[in-house]
């Protein structure tokens, strides 16, 4: 077995008894051997961020603003080093491995900026005669150490839209990271510990998921921040009503092509986004595309260009560049879609194309006719799967994207104002995607979704607000 790689206690490595074994969801080599963390190590840990809060708190801008420029240049500058090491872990093709390198940079990037921006408000209080000679200084502190918990989807990238936004506002954090995907977590932990930072700011823990209640239950970490399952979820925050619980939960992702969208060109490049964000990551993704809505008057050609496009786009090995869609993150996965699949035809529904396994890789798969009660449908597939339906106009379009618990984002393909305004007021998901598929996301707007989806926003801003609490200065007898 290769060396064993240690986790991060502190800021500093560390290694345990035991070790997790990560292997390719390709072939599954052995990838690599990582330690995990005894009992006594977790409580170090926890410890270590709880002392250590409040010099993190209080620590120069400046400081905590280098940290974190450092690790988006050095993210940039191994680039390469750390897709292949996505890949590897993942499966994701090597395409979209860079593709992650390059946002993960842009989030520290972004968390550096913000953390010198994040000043504050002054209020004149003097608008009343009781207020004269007042002013009020709003500012934002953390709410305490923060534990990040991480899927496996995107091993590199989650990780980051939890340690930059706490960092840049002066939470210690506590990253468990996916056992699949721990090795991009604790690549990240080392570009952390080349900073400044105070010992005790950061701990990648490798620890199993059973064991992951008495970090949720711990009061010293007043934060969770979680990523994934509905389920899971929706227990932590049961389980833990006084805590700070930012929950990011996945989506059922939809797209309508509205009638309007006719004009030359349109529908080709409709279905190229539609075909490529529904089965890039394999379709691992809580925006991928999984429903596609299209008016009645367009359906037939739309649907054409779509199953052209999917036909188009090539399987295999993660590693080859010219992969476009690579493995679920493992067989039982793959499985899984794959009864989904034969459910919806058993059901009625139209195998168009794809279906069919091998190993964890399943075919980019096109359904029509599929039953609304179908779990292709009702559920979020988190597979290579696309169901398209026709519709009678904007109204059934909107009620159909709707019709679900899940409310994370969705797609318009529209060219009329007023109707992308409609949208926006009418779809109950946390973001609309005008003249795209609802896979779009930066780092400097809000993102999260309501319903089933999840609470919290993330996006650096807005992740570093749910972070922390206001507190109000008044200051008294100023000349103003």
């Amino acid at each position: 077995m290769a060396d064993v790689i240690p986790f991060w206690l502190a800021g500093r490595p560390a290694e345990g008894p035991s070790v997790l074994e990560v292997r390719h969801p390709y072939d599954g080599a052995l990838i690599a051997a990582v330690a995990q963390p005894t009992a006594e190590q977790v409580e170090q840990a926890v410890a270590a961020a709880t002392a250590v809060a409040p010099r993190l708190a209080a620590l120069p801008a400046h400081v905590r603003a280098s940290a974190l420029g450092h690790v988006s240049r050095e993210i940039a500058r191994r680039g390469d080093e750390i897709a292949r090491l996505i890949t590897a872990e993942s499966g994701k093709p090597l395409t979209w491995s860079r593709a992650e390198v390059a946002r993960a940079s842009s989030t520290f990037r972004w968390g550096a900026e913000e953390a010198r921006r994040f000043a504050g408000e002054l209020t004149r209080l003097d608008t009343d005669p009781t207020g004269e000679g007042r002013l009020a200084l709003s500012r934002r502190f953390p709410r305490g150490p923060v534990l990040g918990i991480t899927p496996f989807n995107f091993p590199l990238n989650l990780v980051a839209h939890k340690v930059a936004p706490a960092l840049a506002v002066g939470a210690p954090i506590v990253v468990k990271p996916a056992p699949r995907t721990p090795l991009s977590s604790l690549l990240l932990g080392e570009l952390l510990a080349e900073t400044e930072l105070p010992a005790g700011a950061f701990s990648v823990l490798t620890v199993p998921n059973d064991q992951v209640s008495g970090l949720v239950a711990d009061p010293r970490l007043p934060v969770v921040s979680f990523t994934g399952s509905g389920p899971i979820g929706w227990s932590i925050r049961d389980a833990v009503p006084r805590k700070h619980v930012v929950l990011e939960l996945g989506g059922n992702g939809a797209v309508l092509v509205a009638p309007d969208f006719q004009a030359p060109g349109d529908l080709a490049r409709a279905a190229g986004r539609i075909a490529l964000f529904a089965n890039y990551q394999a379709g691992q993704s809580c925006i991928a595309v999984q429903r596609v809505y299209a008016d009645r008057s367009l359906y037939d050609e739309l649907l054409g260009e779509i199953v052209t496009a999917v036909r188009a786009l090539r399987d295999g090995d993660p590693a080859d560049p010219a992969t476009d869609v690579g493995p679920l993150i493992d067989t039982a996965a793959a499985e899984r879609v794959e009864a989904w699949i034969g459910e919806a035809v058993a059901a009625g529904a139209t195998l168009v194309c794809g279906g069919t396994r091998h190993g964890a890789s399943l075919a980019p798969t096109v359904l029509t006719g599929v039953p609304d009660s179908a779990r292709v449908v009702r559920e979020e597939v988190f597979g290579p799967v696309i169901v398209v339906a026709p519709v009678d106009g904007v109204d059934e379009g909107f009620a159909r994207i709707n019709d679900s618990v899940f409310g994370l984002q969705a797609g318009v393909f529209t060219h009329d104002l007023a109707t992308a305004f409609r949208a926006h007021r009418e779809l109950v998901v946390g973001g609309v995607v005008v003249g795209d598929v609802p896979s779009y996301r930066a780092d400097q707007m809000p993102y999260g979704g309501t319903k089933d989806s999840g609470l919290g926003r993330e996006g650096l801003r807005s992740a570093m607000d749910d972070l922390t609490e206001e507190r109000v200065l008044v200051l008294t007898g100023l000349d103003l």
